[in-house]
């Protein structure tokens, strides 16, 4: 009997030391695995909770004192593995995502651009192909279209005469965007169509494209490549349209520059040149007769210079220099003036850079504009030019612009006048899917004094709606009046009011 139990007894003693290893066993090749994929831990679960404690041999009764020490040489062990610093706190959630590390984490950290960012502000996924995000994906590209049609009344009255017109009006906007790691590439187009429904009112067709190229230079240079084209059809109310024309001549205009931008520490430079080729067509009189405008067929080219010195990064005071020309195709016009023209100009001023907030530059300076033909006495004046973007809230958004051009005229015995422009716009977010655009302008035609036109002034104001039905489609709805006032002749009103509907996707 006493031998059986004592053999009965050593089978006991060995089946239980081989279950013993069998589970110290399992354990290890378990910590191990998961030591290597800590980054796939959930977040409510610790690194010491994956590492199952090593269980006491049968008979014998666990220390505390040795079940610290075993902990404590467990965790080192395993923070030498993972390579994390032993002074890290214990419980200590590893949260690497696999999709953020590696070649991505590097193409980010490479990239000069930051990455396109949704149109209505949704949180981007990981994914390229995420479908929460407006646009249409192109390659590289990501191209944005909209189209709105809208129903218009309009009513215009010069003194006595008065001509209303009810039209439809198709609006196609589109902006093209690169993604790119460095440079940038942005092309936006813009066209408008109207059909009167009724009424004689001249319609006024739209096109306009323009493409900016942005190429990050090294030394802290960029550079931009633009191109752009243009056309419209003369206003009726434009200084140098034709009186009685049924239909005024269509301006397609050409364009085209380079800028370089340097920052040399406190100093930064820049300089530009431009190109415009502007073509005219014939205007037509309400008897049929064709009025032909190529004679007003110019090439015009112009360079800017301007250094800012950096007082703080907030304040960058700077002086400017211009020179321009412009070439007419015949030496010249119909009535016998020789309207091509040089000129020239400085200004001074200073940018304004408060971030987001606020952001701008105003500048005062001189412009002096020569003529070709003797018999056109020369342009000097003034000037003014800036703007301001401010957002005092968010949701409102602020703009103002000032600007002083020289434009060229038709009128016999004149070669031109300047142009004041200021123009401002508030936009208001009411609420979530409902958006009030503000805006309103003044422009200033200071002709020559002893010519014989005289200056007059043109104010215009606008109240624009937009409510988001949904993501896709959008109900907007505008008002409108301008009003140009004349030292001579018959002022002209215009009221215009419209309702729409746009598509974008």
């Amino acid at each position: 009997m006493s031998i059986g139990g004592n053999k009965a007894g050593k089978n006991t003693l060995r089946l239980t030391a081989w279950a013993t290893s069998a589970v110290l066993g399992w354990g290890i090749a378990l910590a191990a695995p998961m030591s290597a994929s800590a980054q796939s831990l959930p977040p409510d679960q610790s690194l010491d909770d994956s590492l199952p404690a090593p269980a006491p041999i049968s008979g014998q009764t666990a220390d505390p004192a040795t079940a610290s020490a075993n902990s404590a040489q467990t965790a080192s062990s395993v923070n030498q593995a993972t390579g994390t610093s032993s002074d890290a706190p214990p419980n200590m959630r590893l949260r690497l995502d696999p999709i953020t590390t590696s070649s991505a984490l590097d193409d980010d950290l490479r990239r000069v651009n930051s990455r396109e960012p949704t149109v209505d502000g949704l949180r981007m996924r990981p994914q390229p192909d995420r479908a929460d995000a407006q646009g249409i994906p192109l390659g590289t590209f990501t191209l944005r279209p909209s189209v709105n049609q809208s129903i218009n009344m309009e009513r215009n009255s010069t003194g006595p005469n008065k001509d209303n017109r009810t039209f439809l009006q198709t609006d196609l906007r589109s902006t093209l965007t690169s993604d790119w790691d460095r440079h940038a590439l942005t092309i936006t187009g813009e066209g408008v169509w109207q059909k009167n429904l009724s009424g004689t009112a001249a319609e006024r067709p739209v096109v306009t494209l323009n493409a900016d190229l942005r190429l990050d230079l090294p030394a802290n240079t960029t550079a931009h490549v633009t191109a752009g084209y243009q056309f419209y059809r003369e206003d009726t109310n434009d200084p140098n349209a034709i009186v009685g024309a049924s239909k005024q001549s269509a301006v397609n205009q050409f364009s085209t520059g380079l800028s370089l931008e340097r920052d040399f520490g406190l100093l930064r430079g820049s300089t530009a040149v431009a190109l415009t080729r502007t073509v005219y067509s014939d205007a037509v009189l309400s008897d049929g007769t064709k009025v032909t405008l190529s004679d007003r067929d110019q090439t015009a080219g112009t360079w800017r210079g301007r250094i800012g010195y950096e007082l703080s990064p907030v304040i960058i005071p700077f002086v400017e220099a211009d020179l321009g020309a412009a070439v007419y195709d015949q030496t010249r016009d119909s009535n016998g003036y020789a309207r091509s023209n040089q000129s020239y100009g400085g200004k001074v001023g200073v940018e304004l850079d408060l971030g987001e907030k606020l952001k701008g530059e105003l500048g005062f300076g001189y412009q002096h504009t020569q003529f070709d033909d003797a018999r056109l006495a020369s342009i000097d004046s003034p000037t003014i030019d800036g703007s301001l973007a401010w957002s005092p809230q968010r949701g409102t958004d602020v703009s103002i612009g000032l600007s002083s051009t020289v434009q060229p005229s038709t009128t016999p015995g004149l070669g031109g006048y300047t142009a004041y422009r200021l123009s401002s716009t508030v936009s208001h977010q009411l609420r979530d899917n409902l958006t009030a655009k503000v805006t309103g302008g003044t422009i200033w035609r200071d002709y020559p004094s002893g010519g014989s036109v005289a200056d007059e002034t043109e104010y215009d104001a606008a109240l624009g709606l937009t409510w988001g039905i949904n993501r896709y489609l959008d109900l907007t709805g505008n008002l409108g009046y301008q009003l140009t006032t004349r030292k001579t002749g018959d002022d002209t009103r215009q009221l215009q009011a419209g309702v729409g509907l746009t598509v974008k996707r």
